[in-house]
């Protein structure tokens, strides 16, 4: 549920900005992109601080070196927000992440049904997780093939 908040509070105080004159941050689309390069770079540090452990225990056990997956898939995400803010790249960039999006689903949904937790709480149950997916991966698209 954080990501949904800062993908939501970032698309919105940045559409703020715009509104208050800032010109890069005129429109819903750039607004858009500032607030998924928000949630990717919440959900890329979790891959380096204490919640690390758990998202090596959310790789699915048949993959190998979760240790090094969950280090990669953190550095993606991370490089992923910030070529987001670069109008040159940001379809690129849009484009990669929803395709890391579809790549980590199935540890989202291991960790749902092995009962996982992180940071000490359950982890969102598949169904609203799946639902979830769909917002993230229709906001990486809008930026993909948007204006």
């Amino acid at each position: 549920m954080v990501p949904l908040i800062a993908l939501v509070a970032g698309s919105a105080l940045a559409r703020l900005a715009g509104l208050l004159g800032v010109d890069a941050l005129a429109g819903w689309h750039p607004a858009l992109r500032v607030g998924l390069a928000a949630m990717f770079v919440l959900t890329g540090l979790a891959h380096f601080t204490s919640r690390r452990p758990d998202l090596v225990a959310m790789v699915p056990p048949r993959l190998p070196h979760p240790g090094l997956l969950v280090t990669v898939t953190g550095l993606l995400e991370l490089a992923g927000a910030v070529a987001l803010l670069v109008p040159d790249t940001a379809r690129w960039a849009a484009a990669g992440l929803g395709l890391l999006l579809l790549a980590l689903f199935p540890a989202n949904a291991s960790a749902a049904r092995r009962g996982l937790t992180l940071a000490g709480r359950p982890v969102t149950p598949l169904a609203p997780r799946a639902l979830l997916q769909v917002v993230f991966l229709a906001a990486a698209a809008a930026i993909s093939f948007g204006p």
